[in-house]
């Protein structure tokens, strides 16, 4: 009887990409796999719900204010049936067929518990972000790897991992690292599989950017309180990626055209990581809002 592997796509107004996403996995070659899709929606107000019925997923509604990046996966991983739990973004679309045999093998011959794979650009993606995932996410495999990095838009885990170790449902991100943090303490095993590739696309505005990198960064303080973000790392970081980026700019004959966007892409990555790594108070519902929400904000949190 084919093993049950459960797709997990957490949804707010992802209608732009959601159908290639579906039919991505549907054009899928692994075929010992009989695969589910369950989605997680936290009230889109477009057709990312009509999309999704179309594709005969499974809904699972939440609400708007009850969102968080662990809270709605674990809705997702309750309700789904599957013994493989794979992550994906309703913004990321698998490269080619073999994502997903790619994605489950290390997890089906026991390698590792936990499994992330590759994540590239395409062609709206800002171009210092290209390079940040040609840093992050490499082209060759890490089973298992070393450290507790992973990232959950692109992620597989194993129903009985899931069980003993949920996700936290109070962080405002990195819920995979912290997950994956848990795991390596108890003695099992993470891995990046660099075959699994998708495309990432964010088309995020500058503020979405900053929320990003802030939001994680405030989420850091609870998987790895020693580490610090000062104001000196802040300038340190910031000129050693904006000279990286630009010497890749002229390698590529690119300068002109990205120079703008390569300058404000690591001002705002690494000012937004300053910003959330000197933050200590309670997370604020205006806060939640500007992180999980910010294109709904009519005045944004950083405005204040």
């Amino acid at each position: 009887m084919p093993v049950t592997t459960s797709v997990i796509i957490r949804t707010y107004n992802e209608e732009r990409y959601l159908d290639e996403l579906l039919r991505a996995i549907a054009g899928q070659k692994f075929a010992e796999m009989d695969v589910e899709i369950v989605v997680v929606d936290s009230g889109s107000t477009d057709s990312t719900l009509e999309i999704a019925e179309r594709h005969g997923c499974r809904i699972e509604n939440i609400k708007k204010s009850d969102f968080t990046f662990g809270y709605s996966l674990n809705v997702g991983c309750r309700a789904a049936k599957g013994e493989y739990l794979v992550f994906v973004s309703g913004h990321c679309i698998p490269v080619n067929g073999g994502w997903l045999e790619h994605l489950l093998t290390p997890l089906a011959d026991g390698s590792v518990a936990y499994c992330y794979g590759r994540q590239i650009g395409r062609d709206t993606t800002k171009f210092s972000e290209n390079v940040h995932f040609c840093k992050t996410f490499p082209n060759y495999d890490k089973l298992p790897q070393k450290g507790y990095f992973c990232n959950n838009a692109n992620a597989a885990i194993t129903r009985e991992c899931w069980e003993q170790y949920p996700f936290d449902e109070s962080l405002t991100g990195l819920e995979d690292m912290h997950l994956a943090k848990r795991l390596a303490a108890s003695g099992r095993h993470v891995g990046y599989a660099a075959k699994a590739e998708v495309y990432h696309i964010h088309d995020e505005t500058w503020t979405q950017v900053l929320n990003r990198y802030e939001r994680e960064a405030y989420a850091l303080q609870s998987i790895a309180p020693e580490l610090h973000f000062t104001r000196s790392d802040f300038i340190r970081f910031f000129f050693s990626g904006l000279f990286a980026d630009l010497s890749k700019a002229v390698e590529q004959r690119c300068l002109r055209s990205e120079f703008i966007e390569i300058v404000k892409f690591r001002l705002y990555m690494y000012w937004g990581t300053y910003r959330g790594s000197k933050e200590h108070l309670e997370l604020s519902e205006k806060m939640k809002m500007a992180y999980f929400y910010p294109k709904d904000q009519e005045r944004k949190y950083y405005d204040n």
